[in-house]
């Protein structure tokens, strides 16, 4: 048995994508009488493809499926001039192998895809392959590398009545370790709800899994030992994962972070269903063992910007990736500066804040805290922490900038970037300064990084020619062209704000939480919440400063749809199923703890009318947090963070009124149209 014929060889494979490549040779399995059914095996083809990438480095493509419309194990090879994107990361694949075997084909479709791989890492027939100018040749180069070991002669039936069916009982579901690592842009909500998503779907099917969290609070390794002890990997995540190395040689699933929320059972079937794979062909592990090794070990600064998304999706990436880590510093520096007015009004009264602004490491007097600190004074405690928090607030705009460029140049980016958002930050163009200085840098850096220079000068590239440059063109661009204009659109914006009140705070409160309750964590709630966090570095040590009232009218709306939702499963039940009223028991906590996407599964399940309420009930709330003139400087924590609000009461009030609004809206839609259900059910009968 032959697999591969001259009629199975396309010396000249073209087509708009792999799918399309995919089909003409699918075409020579049908006209050599292989394949019965093009479109049933390619749909088998692609489902494969679904579940793991079958581009390989150094240009190969291998798609590879089992199929019941196959009839013989075979292969075919194409070869394209330009090459077609079979989702290899080092580019388009030339050579193409697909590999076709029957649905009840034994072992033949593992026979040939180590061979074949074992094959492909040599540089002679690859070389060979691409200098072919016949089908014929191609044939003999394949044949001489590929071909099915032949089948031994079966066992004598033993005596006594053995089994002679030659149907083996099927094999008991073994239980497997699975480890995972999640992580999201700000590191809050969806890192922890992904993996407890993974963890109970790994329940539910009778494995063991544990998850490490790449939070914005840090994260606890999966030790060497449980790595090592793993079956297989599930990566939830929208940052890449921090010394992704260590996982080397095992099954991985590598999907979004949304997907370990909403598909952890599905993620845990492609691991069961890859661990089978791995176990019956060895190769797999050696071949990823040796592309981890290749990589080089990687680094702990991350940043995930997906290669084939838009320009809107990149920058998205790229800006979160900045608010990310400046989230940190915006809650220390926040938080820090929050207490100190507190201990400052219970030391000096309504005054006190206004005092300690005063207080510095270079100022004159009682106000210099390195030489008049009392470990016995309140005011001299306020004073430590005001100044601890306002050197933390100092860094917002330079860390912004910096891992802005980080992420579109990776590590050339810091230096011009954090250099160029210090100076935007002196200027006082504040955190737009700092965007187009993180732009700016990222954009030069990547330029520069890619230069074709001398082989003598690139060991000094990333340490001297790249930040020496980018630094200067970056900042000089800066200083002298970018600030001023910048600068006062920065001034403008924040005149701006300090005169908003009455109805222009009111539609600014509404129309940021309406936002926050949109999608719930998606890219326009994130978008309110980029506003708010970076408002926050404009907002200087001014108590009541209006961005402080964005900052509090943001995370107040970001509670209203988990409460709601929470309130509405209390007070009407039966209009909701088990999963759902379980999920309401939740959504209290995530609610609380400002974490919208706790609404994310009632939003799933009934998205018109739950996304409509949630509209109106944030906005509602929003816009009252803005009349109210309620405050904050903390980034997140929801109720956690309730003494470090100003006007607290009325927060709470303007939360309560939103949550209510919201309750009673899904309860009288949900109502409703139960109610026609019966009418209709009753009609009927």
């Amino acid at each position: 048995m032959s697999l591969i014929t001259e009629d199975q060889v396309v010396l000249d494979l073209v087509g708009a994508d792999r799918h399309e490549a995919t089909r003409r040779l699918g075409e020579r399995l049908v006209a050599s009488g292989r394949c019965t059914d093009l479109d049933a095996f390619l749909g088998d083809v692609r489902k494969r493809e679904e579940t793991m990438a079958t581009g390989l480095p150094g240009g190969i493509g291998i798609p590879h499926a089992r199929s019941a419309a196959i009839t013989e194990p075979s292969l075919v090879f194409g070869r394209s001039g330009d090459g077609i994107d079979w989702g290899a990361k080092d580019g388009p694949a030339t050579l193409v192998f697909l590999i076709a075997a029957p649905e009840a084909g034994g072992d033949a479709h593992m026979q040939m895809l180590p061979k074949l791989a074992r094959a492909l890492m040599k540089k002679d027939f690859k070389a060979a392959l691409a200098a072919a100018t016949t089908e014929a040749e191609v044939v003999r180069i394949v044949s001489a590398e590929v071909e099915l070991d032949q089948p031994a002669a079966a066992p004598a039936a033993a005596a006594g009545g053995a089994d002679t069916t030659g149907a083996a009982a099927p094999a008991a579901k073994r239980a497997l370790n699975l480890v995972g690592v999640t992580s999201c842009p700000t590191g809050i909500a969806h890192t922890y709800m992904a993996a407890e998503g993974l963890e109970n779907a790994a329940k539910a099917a009778g494995h063991t899994m544990k998850v490490e969290t790449q939070g914005s609070a840090g994260s606890t390794p999966l030790s060497a030992a449980e790595i090592a002890a793993a079956d297989a990997v599930i990566f939830a995540h929208d940052l890449p994962v921090k010394d992704a190395g260590r996982f080397a040689g095992k099954p991985l699933v590598d999907v979004g972070v949304k997907k370990g929320i909403s598909d952890g059972p599905a993620l845990v079937t492609q691991a069961e269903q890859l661990v089978t794979e791995w176990d019956a062909d060895p190769s797999k592990r050696e071949a990823a063992v040796a592309a981890a090794a290749a990589a080089g070990p990687s680094g702990g600064l991350t940043s995930k910007v997906e290669s084939g998304a838009s320009t809107g999706t990149k920058i998205r990436q790229w800006l979160m990736t900045g608010v990310s880590y400046m989230i940190p510093f915006v809650a220390a520096g926040g938080i820090l500066i929050a207490l100190s007015f507190m201990l400052a009004q219970i030391a000096l009264g309504e005054q006190g804040p206004i005092e300690i602004v005063k207080y510095g490491l270079t100022a004159e007097g009682k106000y210099n805290i390195t030489q008049s600190f009392s470990a016995f004074s309140l005011e001299s405690w306020a004073g430590l922490l005001f100044v601890i928090g306002g050197a933390s607030f100092g860094f917002l705009v330079p860390i912004l900038s910096g891992f802005i460029a980080f992420a579109i140049a990776d590590r050339p980016g810091l230096v011009p970037g954090i250099v160029g958002g210090s100076i935007a930050a002196t200027m006082g163009a504040g955190f737009l300064g700092g965007l187009a200085t993180g732009f700016l840098a990222g954009f030069v850096a990547r330029w520069i990084a890619h230069w074709k220079v001398a082989k003598g000068v690139r060991g000094v590239m990333p340490v001297v020619v790249i930040p020496l440059l980018s630094t200067l063109i970056t900042a000089g661009l800066f200083i002298t062209v970018l600030g001023r204009p910048i600068k006062a659109l920065s001034d403008a914006l924040t005149s701006g704000l300090n005169n908003m009140s009455g109805s222009s705070a009111l539609l600014l409160g509404i129309v940021l939480g309406a936002m926050m309750g949109f999608d719930l964590g998606g890219p326009v709630n994130k978008a309110a919440y980029f506003f708010a966090t970076a408002g926050l570095a404009t907002a200087g040590t001014v108590a009541d400063a209006p961005q402080l009232k964005i900052m509090a009218a943001v995370m107040a709306a970001g509670m209203v749809a988990p409460l709601a939702m929470a309130l509405a499963t209390t007070v009407r039940p039966h209009l909701f199923s088990e999963p759902e009223r379980e999920n309401g028991k939740a959504a209290w906590l995530l609610g609380a703890s400002f974490i919208s996407e706790g609404a994310i599964p009632f939003a799933a399940a009934d998205p018109v009318r739950i996304i409509t309420s949630s509209v109106i009930g944030s906005a509602v709330t929003g816009g009252l947090v803005m009349v109210f003139g309620a405050t904050l400087r903390a980034p997140h924590g929801g109720i956690w963070v309730l003494p470090l609000i100003g006007n607290f009461l009325l927060f709470l009030l303007a939360l309560v009124i939103g949550v209510l609004v919201m309750t009673a809206i899904v309860v009288s839609l949900k109502s409703r149209d139960t109610h026609l259900a019966e009418v209709d059910a009753s009609a009927t009968v």
